[in-house]
């Protein structure tokens, strides 16, 4: 079981931004820039590119919401997308809020950031997530 499986699962905890019955989004803990988030299929594959079709398809209007939720909520130029896949073995997109192309350096510094700023970020993007999902 994955570091994922076991978030979805609840066993470890996360700040969730949105969530349904078949994908989990949540800030990533070493973030880039505050918003930077985690996408993943609750179902647990390794590589996003083995995900069928319907699923991947899925996965990527799930995708763009939350990236709408995020562009709403954190003061950016556009919502960056990536694929890395090589940190854990199961399918993640991250989104990182961008002024530069610069903010997607996966070698720059990581934030370091309060229990208290997760919790406000991870709160304001999912009021947005919410309000465009009702």
């Amino acid at each position: 079981m994955t570091i994922f499986s076991r978030i979805i699962a609840g066993e470890i905890p996360s700040y969730k931004i949105a969530e349904n019955d078949k994908f989990y989004a949540f800030l990533d803990i070493n973030p880039l820039v505050k918003g930077h988030t985690l996408v993943i299929p609750k179902q647990e594959t390794d590589y996003l590119f083995d995900l069928d079709d319907r699923l991947l398809a899925e996965m990527i209007v799930f995708t763009k919401g939350v990236a709408q939720a995020i562009e709403e909520a954190i003061s950016c130029k556009r919502i960056g997308l990536t694929v890395i896949g090589l940190e854990v073995p199961h399918a993640h997109i991250h989104l990182i809020p961008i002024n530069n192309e610069g903010d997607m350096l996966f070698s720059n510094p990581k934030l370091k950031l309060s229990n208290e700023e997760f919790t406000e970020i991870a709160q304001k993007i999912n009021s947005f997530w919410i309000a465009k999902n009702r």
